[in-house]
């Protein structure tokens, strides 16, 4: 998979320069507190490319080589691994990791010169690394200044993570069988937290039994943050206190992803914590709903993200003319965004390796069409703050956003998500089902 993967990433290089190389760096260690270190997890470009989960290591790539893919690493350390488990190391990388060959990463600096001297574009992106961003840039001055000393000099600096971005819009079958066991584990937490739910409980206990069913079905850690927001919390768009209690006749929306093998689901739904919606809720609820499920009917190849956005908005604005919320023609209200104090986001992100994955979502300021293998969320929402006096007291304090993901196939879609229960009478039976 990740030899497939960097064969196309060579030959996205190859059509845009005769002669070059692509350098990538993966994620350093960060310091939670003074000696404790953040739990590590790979730069997503990198890990794409070689599948290789450790801290301080450069990927280097050239196309047309002996050796096309080098790697510099930690050097094994046998006391290091009495203290933190043993690293791949300089063998390790190329009997494992299909590395042609491999350095210790403090050759990074003495080496580039010689790997890199006959190439004449280098692809690099600014700002992946601020040590690494001074190496190439000082060896590329260096070498530029030596240009008329008879050392050849270079053609360009250019970014390749857009290439590698590229790549990553259209999922493959693997990564599809990834996203969907994702998907399957956050359906199962979120059956949990909904079993749990009752008035009196935390935010952080219901985010506990959530997540600890996602450990438990094998996904070592979430995609982002949960989001478990009661109450008025459910109004704040990526709330993640996660301290209040649960009180009764309030709503609690939860925003939760399980990430398996780098891939991350990315889902919402939002039900009654007593277990039975009010009139207010429920009309807001269903209003959602329907502007989700009119947004999902919207994607098919060559429809875009753009199309999917006003066909929800459509629906969410006639229902806040119906609530007395809004006034006015349902278009006119659309040009002039009087709907945003309300719905502030857009309906739709990318999603995979990363919750709000990669890619372009316009070209030359036309929306991007969608295509077999891209995978987005639909997720609209309504967010009745109650600090807002304008609109009636019974709708203060209402925050619902439903979130389901897309795979857009070769003559339409699939929701990826859509055995998580998100109707209001489904969602009411499962509330506290297992103390009931």
């Amino acid at each position: 998979m990740f030899e497939e993967r960097r064969k196309k990433l060579i030959g996205s290089l190859n059509a845009e320069s005769n002669s070059c190389a692509a350098i990538f760096v993966s994620n350093r260690e960060l310091i939670r507190n003074s000696d404790v270190l953040h739990k590590f997890r790979q730069e997503s470009n990198f890990y794409y490319l070689s599948g290789f989960d450790e801290p301080d290591s450069i990927i280097l790539i050239r196309p047309n080589h002996t050796d096309e893919y080098i790697m510099f690493v930690r050097p094994h350390d046998p006391e290091m691994a009495i203290w933190v488990g043993p690293r791949a190391g300089i063998d390790g990388v190329q009997e494992s990791y299909g590395a042609n060959a491999a350095f210790p990463i403090h050759t990074f600096v003495e080496k580039i010169n010689e790997l890199l001297s006959e190439v004449d574009d280098i692809f690099y992106g600014i700002g992946s690394d601020q040590e690494i961003d001074g190496i190439i840039t000082n060896y590329l001055s260096a070498r530029q200044k030596n240009s008329h000393r008879g050392q050849k000099g270079f053609s360009s600096l250019r970014d390749p993570r857009p290439l590698v971005e590229n790549l990553r819009m259209f999922k493959s079958d693997d990564e599809i069988k990834a996203l969907k066991e994702a998907i399957h584990i956050t359906d199962k937490g979120f059956q949990v937290a909904q079993s749990l739910t009752k008035p009196g409980l935390y935010e952080f206990q219901i985010q506990a039994a959530l997540e600890s069913e996602f450990r438990k079905l094998g996904s070592v850690r979430n995609g982002y943050p949960s989001i478990v927001a009661s109450g008025h919390n459910s109004c704040i768009l990526h709330y993640t206190t996660n301290r209040e209690k649960l009180k009764d006749g309030d709503l609690l929306l939860i925003d939760a992803g399980a990430e398996y093998d780098y891939f991350t689901a990315d889902i919402t739904r939002t039900w009654p914590i007593n277990g039975h919606f009010s009139a207010p809720q429920r009309y807001i609820h269903d209003i959602v709903l329907e502007a989700q499920q009119t947004g999902i009917q919207l994607a098919k190849p060559g429809a875009t993200l753009d199309e999917i956005h006003y066909g929800v908005l459509g629906v969410l604005v006639r229902g806040l003319i119906e609530s007395n919320i809004l006034s006015g023609a349902i278009d006119e209200l659309i040009e002039k965004r009087e709907y945003q104090e309300f719905y502030m986001h857009s309906t739709s992100h990318w999603l995979g390796m990363d919750v709000h994955d990669v890619g372009d979502y316009r070209n030359q300021k036309k929306a991007i069409t969608l295509e077999e293998g891209m995978c987005f969320t639909v997720e609209p929402g309504l967010y009745l703050s109650a600090e807002n006096h304008k609109i009636s007291e019974e709708f203060r304090g209402i925050g619902i956003r439903i979130e389901d993901n897309i795979l857009i196939t070769n003559d339409g879609y699939v929701n990826l998500s859509k055995n998580i229960p998100s109707s209001a009478e489904k969602l009411e039976e499962l509330v506290g089902s297992a103390i009931n």
